[in-house]
């Protein structure tokens, strides 16, 4: 039988960047002690007064179609929250509703690439981004996101990959999996490139409620000059602690949420009426967990820094938000493919860091989201394991 174009696209993305998480479900399942950091989910559940808002608004009857749009009420209340959050006017109208992000951002890369563009992205980048542009049928141009730049995409490197093609550029802020935000400058010259190359600015902010205390989150949207070119997309997945619930948003102009809304419409017809109502009380009333978890991520990022910085030669790239941390660990002679096994033999799962690409291949990303007692089990393994391959190699 014959396959569309997208499945050859596609072919090969996905499940080989997961096979360490895999192996590890298999032997935990099997009994094995293992401490698995590898992917990342709020370390609590989703607030019980959002479950039963959501009950509640099922026993009342909203089962039944919804707005293609997304229920007017919700659209309401995200507008509001960003001309709250954003400095300048957002309606209903700038809102198209979506089953979380990842459904926002595949709907939104239909609406503005297709075969012969391109879109540029940060690499490291988060392990979905490359289905989600070739789905399209534009290329990807990877953009490397150095360490010595803090992990932030530099307008320089953007400008170096731009051509003809090249239609939008696709920013994570915060990032995912180095934890690193963009700067007001560094979103300064990126905007002032999309202006002069006339590109997309796709924003993916799903972790703007995350962010760890001395940092500050700044959003594109907040540009008026960027108004007519930057999509974002986000959801209550990591600020609400619910990524089951599966609700999710862009914001952009109104003409472009017009021009999309037949696209989003073949994917689905609507959100569930339930969840709508759900996520506007989410949204109106703000998260009760999001400033827990963002203290007690970053207070193990800043502990996973001093053990391992103190007891072992490897070295922590320590996020600004975010459920994540970068360990480089070139100087036990493997690259992060390598090490990533040989630790899970150890006892402790981590997820390689060329999973998000070809600028991590000497790196690890560790989930921030285990309670603490495991984590500290997890250090004492990954600084064990160091200092034995340490002697080894000496």
């Amino acid at each position: 039988m014959r396959l569309t174009a997208i499945t050859e696209r596609l072919a090969g993305l996905g499940g080989g960047k997961w096979e360490v998480h895999a192996r590890a479900r298999q032997l935990a399942a099997a009994g094995a002690d293992l401490v698995e950091m590898t992917i990342g989910e709020p370390d609590v559940p989703t607030p019980p007064e959002l479950v039963e808002a959501a009950a509640q608004s099922m026993h009342a009857g909203r089962t039944g179609y919804s707005d293609g749009r997304g229920e007017a009420h919700l659209r309401a209340a995200l507008a509001e929250a960003y001309t709250a959050t954003r400095g300048r006017d957002f309606g209903p109208e700038n809102i198209l509703c979506f089953p979380g992000t990842q459904t926002a951002l595949y709907a939104v890369l239909q609406g503005v690439a297709e075969p012969g563009t391109e879109v540029l992205v940060g690499d490291p980048m988060y392990a979905t981004y490359e289905g989600v542009i070739r789905a399209s049928g534009a290329g990807m141009v990877p953009v490397p996101l150095r360490p010595e730049a803090g992990f932030r995409m530099q307008a320089s490197d953007i400008a170096a990959r731009i051509t003809p093609r090249s239609r939008a550029i696709l920013l994570t802020t915060p990032h995912n999996p180095t934890g690193a935000i963009l700067t007001p400058q560094d979103l300064r010259e990126i905007g002032e490139l999309a202006v002069k190359h006339d590109l997309w600015i796709i924003s993916d902010e799903v972790y703007e409620h995350l962010v760890f205390e001395g940092a500050e989150f700044v959003s594109p949207l907040s540009d008026p000059a960027l108004a007519e070119r930057v999509i974002a997309v986000s959801s209550i997945s990591k600020s609400h602690a619910a990524p089951g619930f599966r609700s999710g948003w862009c914001a952009g102009p109104a003409n472009f949420c017009a021009a999309l809304l037949p696209v989003s419409e073949t994917m689905l017809f609507g959100n569930q009426p339930f969840i709508a109502d759900m996520t506007e009380k989410a949204v109106r009333e703000g998260s009760s967990v999001a400033a827990g978890m963002a203290a007690r991520f970053a207070a193990r990022a800043a502990l996973l820094e001093q053990r391992l910085h103190a007891e072992t030669r490897l070295r922590v790239h320590r996020p600004e938000a975010g459920m994540f941390a970068l360990i480089d660990v070139s100087a036990t002679g493997m690259d992060g493919d390598a090490y990533s096994w040989d630790l899970l033999d150890s006892g402790v799962a981590v997820m390689p860091g060329s999973a998000f690409g070809d600028g991590l291949r000497n790196w690890v990303r560790v989930a921030l989201t285990i309670d603490d007692n495991s984590f500290a089990t997890a250090l004492d393994r990954i600084a064990a394991h160091a200092n034995r391959n340490a002697r080894g190699a000496a």
